[in-house]
């Protein structure tokens, strides 16, 4: 089973959210801290895993993301509230063996 992860990454003061979506949720994380690719994401320094959600079909995770993406700033942060009330990186441990 092919799983799907609809996440929110922040940067250090929480000032900025990034919502997406991915099959890969270790490799996508990797590629936000390390900024591998050049866009909203590595311009404000959204490096920190804040919230995550799995799915087991991914056009349930798309649809989740882009009913995320539609809502508002205080929607996110309540989702992130619940999961994680730090705001702590949630990626803290992971070992990255990305190639």
């Amino acid at each position: 089973m092919k799983l799907s992860h609809v996440y929110i990454m922040t940067n250090k003061n929480h000032t900025v959210l990034y919502t997406g979506v991915t099959s890969n949720l270790l490799r996508r994380v990797y590629q936000h801290k390390t900024k591998f690719y050049k866009g909203f994401s590595s311009r404000y320094n959204c490096n920190q895993l804040a919230y995550y959600k799995e799915f087991t079909n991914i056009k349930e995770a798309i649809a989740y993301e882009k009913k995320l993406k539609a809502g508002n700033r205080a929607r996110k942060e309540n989702l992130i509230n619940e999961m994680n009330p730090e705001w702590k990186d949630l990626s803290d441990g992971w070992v990255f063996d990305i190639e």
